[in-house]
């Protein structure tokens, strides 16, 4: 089946599961007209066969339910009255679409019916001609086998069911919990095949190799319930794409291979903001502008790949575009200008740990906010979500001819394989997405195998130097020593390391349980497992483990200066953010200014998330609870105004607090000095500035969180 078949019988499926809601819900409205909602459904389902049909080229279906569409939108007006004559041609209209449905499901084309007399019916309906409306014998089509005068046919009503039959719509609340109970089973046969190990009954042994062969099928059906193609996220990218194209000026097209790549839905939607985040990144910042692409010698048109295919049990997803690429010289610069890096540890650094630096928090090698991609404020971040599900993210970049970023995700999240090793006399579950190899090294071998390099021990593992970290000392364990050393090779994103355990036990199917809240600050730990014999075993992250080694981290940002009252005025450029708070008293737009140093990051907030303590709102952030002021509130400006339901949040940080400064509009950064023209009598305003050319009010941070949460200042309430 190819992808255009598999949106007609989408379609098909979606169509005929509206008219069975519309032949109940007209009637439920026929007893009370009044009930807009239910007529709201209505028009939405007809509106929706409409529209889709229309796009498929279903010209006579489309006809149908257009001129039905008029009538619900002037009863859903309240210019008509739905009475028994209109409610009688709108389920004759149900009754036509049905047809010319199953005659698609049938052969692919609308039938030889004629629905003339039917439109005419539903246009007087419209109309308000009464007289107009009545039934005659002339709807039924002219060329139907069989029917009444507007009655729906037989045979092809048997041929609709054969799509609607053959596919089901499942909650997806229904399938957690389907897969949460094969989970617990797994556990269960875990435990059962350890029990009849140890029994020696031969008929225990079978029955439980018997259950670990229908769990094994169970597990996998019920995985492919949860899988769906990774085109259902590429699929809205050339639209993306264009629209930020067109915005720019730019001339882009999308190429989108292995579209039919399944992945798990948890998978799927976890992975569709970060994508997102990288594409819009390609159009707005890699690729030129034709006259820029001209000038290198480069077809005007760029050109934006997403490629996705499985590769040893995970899904590779690459996003390339043949692009300006990134400056190795320009992103040492910024790093360090911006406190990132010292000099001295860039010039230290190879071309690919310097680009690997935009990852780092607040990094950005764009001078002006843009509403496209933000700051670049977003990588980390993008970073950050992926190795959340235990992915990676690479990014590969020649300058003059374009950037890849590379993605590498599991499949799933819910029953992963593992690798089992005890340190310390404990049980640990390392993903086995990460490992590389195992290496045994014995006590005769240890002396000349194992190394120490400024003072880190390091196996010489085919001529290569690979850092040692000891389990036990990562976890605070007491672990006796021993010549011989386990050695775990893993991959944490772009560098290998060595984890020493005390011993390697067995390879197992883990079903993974998250952490209580108590320990969601534990970032070495992933989640944790119930092994076979009953016990509880932590899933080690191996991400975490490299980063509190110092194994393949981004230097971290540095923390913002605590000198918060330094003098603003003076002769220096500085990076400023210019911010709107909505419309002033006069019907102006009320712009202010941050110096972009007091700035920790700019983050777009899900409105839905906001929660209240204290009666202050707050949100999740970052494993913490970020407090929330809104400005306009706080200034004086009335009722907060906010364009759409994300929050656009400045994110101020002092020493260990943070808090979220919420906007209406980012406008820009600029670079020019900041010279204050006298102070200001309003409060959390230090004065104004000349800034992009019109005089625009300075915040006074220190003076908003004062008012608002004093106790901020007094009191470590988040920790960063």
């Amino acid at each position: 089946m190819d992808e255009m078949d598999e949106i007609i019988e989408e379609f098909l499926v979606e169509s005929h599961e509206n008219l069975d809601r519309l032949d109940v819900d007209l009637v439920r409205l026929e007893d009370d007209p009044d009930d807009v909602d239910v007529l709201a459904g209505i028009f939405r389902d007809v509106h929706t066969i409409k529209g889709t049909s229309g796009f498929l080229g279903y010209g006579k279906l489309e006809s149908v339910a257009h001129v039905g569409e008029s009538l619900l939108a002037r009863l859903r007006d309240r210019e008509l009255q739905l009475d028994a004559a209109r409610t009688s041609v709108l389920l004759a209209m149900v009754d036509a679409l049905r047809e010319i449905l199953a005659s698609i499901a049938a052969d692919g084309t609308e039938g030889p019916g004629e629905y003339g007399p039917l439109v005419a019916r539903l246009d007087a309906a419209a109309q308000d001609a009464p007289d107009l409306v009545a039934p005659t014998v002339a709807d039924a089509p002219v060329a139907a086998p069989t029917g009444t005068e507007a009655g729906p046919v037989d045979e092809p009503r048997d041929v609709a069911g054969t799509t609607s039959d053959s596919t089901i719509r499942v909650d997806v609340d229904l399938l957690d919990n389907l897969m949460n109970l094969v989970g617990e089973l797994v556990l269960a046969r875990n435990q059962l095949v350890q029990v009849a190990a140890r029994s020696g009954s031969s008929t225990l042994a079978d029955t439980s190799q018997r259950l670990n062969l229908i769990t094994t099928e169970l597990q996998e059906g019920v995985m492919k319930t949860r899988m769906q193609p990774i085109g259902n996220v590429f699929g809205k990218f050339p639209r993306v794409v264009r629209d930020i194209a067109v915005s720019l000026g730019k001339q882009v097209t999308v190429e989108l291979e292995g579209k039919d790549t399944e992945l798990d839905k948890t998978i799927i939607e976890a992975i569709k903001d970060p994508l997102t985040h990288m594409v819009r990144n390609s159009v707005d910042h890699g690729i030129e502008t034709p006259e820029m692409r001209r000038a290198a010698g480069k077809p005007e048109t760029g050109r934006v790949t997403l490629r996705a295919y499985h590769e040893g049990g995970q899904v590779n997803i690459e996003i390339a575009d043949d692009g300006a690429g990134i400056d190795p010289g320009a992103v040492a610069v910024k790093a360090v200008t911006k406190g990132i890096v010292t000099a001295e540890q860039a010039q230290a650094m190879t071309d690919r740990q310097i680009v690997d630096l935009v990852f780092a928090p607040g990094f950005s090698t764009v001078e002006s906010v843009s509403n496209l991609s933000g700051r670049g404020v977003g990588m980390d971040v993008v970073r950050t979500a992926i190795e959340r599900i235990g992915g990676s993210v690479d990014l590969t970049s020649t300058p003059g001819a374009g950037t890849i970023t590379k993605l590498k995700i599991p499949l799933t999240l819910a029953i992963i394989p593992a690798l089992i090793v005890t340190s310390g006399g404990q049980r640990f579950a390392i993903p086995q997405v990460s490992l590389l190899e195992l290496v045994r090294v014995e006590a005769d071998e240890a002396t000349t195998a194992i190394e120490h390099v400024h003072g880190t021990p390091v196996y010489r593992l085919r001529d290569t130097l690979l850092p040692l970290v000891g389990l036990a000392d990562v976890l605070g364990l007491d672990t006796p020593p021993t010549a011989a050393s386990n050695i775990v090779v893993l991959q944490a994103d772009t560098q290998q390391f060595g984890l020493v355990v005390d011993a390697v036990d067995d390879t197992a199917e883990i079903v993974v349980k998250p952490l209580g809240q108590a320990l969601h600050d534990l970032s070495v730990y992933a989640g944790a497992t119930i092994m076979g014999d009953g016990r509880v075993a932590l899933i080690l992250d191996v991400m975490g483990i490299a980063d509190s080694v110092g194994i393949g981290s981004t230097p971290d940002r540095a923390q913002p200066s605590d000198d918060h009252d330094a003098t603003l005025s003076g002769s220096d450029v500085e990076s400023l953010l210019v911010f709107g708070l909505g419309t002033g008293q006069h019907g102006n737009d009320v712009r202010m200014v941050l110096p972009l140093r007091q700035v920790a990051r700019l983050e777009e907030i899900d409105g839905s998330l906001v929660e209240y303590a204290s009666g202050q709102p707050v949100v999740q952030y970052r494993n913490a609870i970020l407090p929330l002021v809104d400005l306009s509130r706080v200034l004086g400006l009335g009722q907060p105004e906010h364009a759409s339901p994300t929050l656009q949040v400045i994110v101020h940080e002092r020493g260990a607090h943070r808090v979220g400064l919420v906007v209406h509009r980012i406008h820009d950064v600029l670079d020019e000095p900041l010279v204050l023209r006298g102070s200001s009598p309003r409060h959390g305003v230090l004065g104004s500035a000349v800034v992009g050319d019109r005089v625009t009010d300075v915040l006074d941070v220190q003076a908003v969180i004062a008012t608002v949460a004093p106790e901020m200042l007094d009191h470590e309430l988040v920790t960063a």
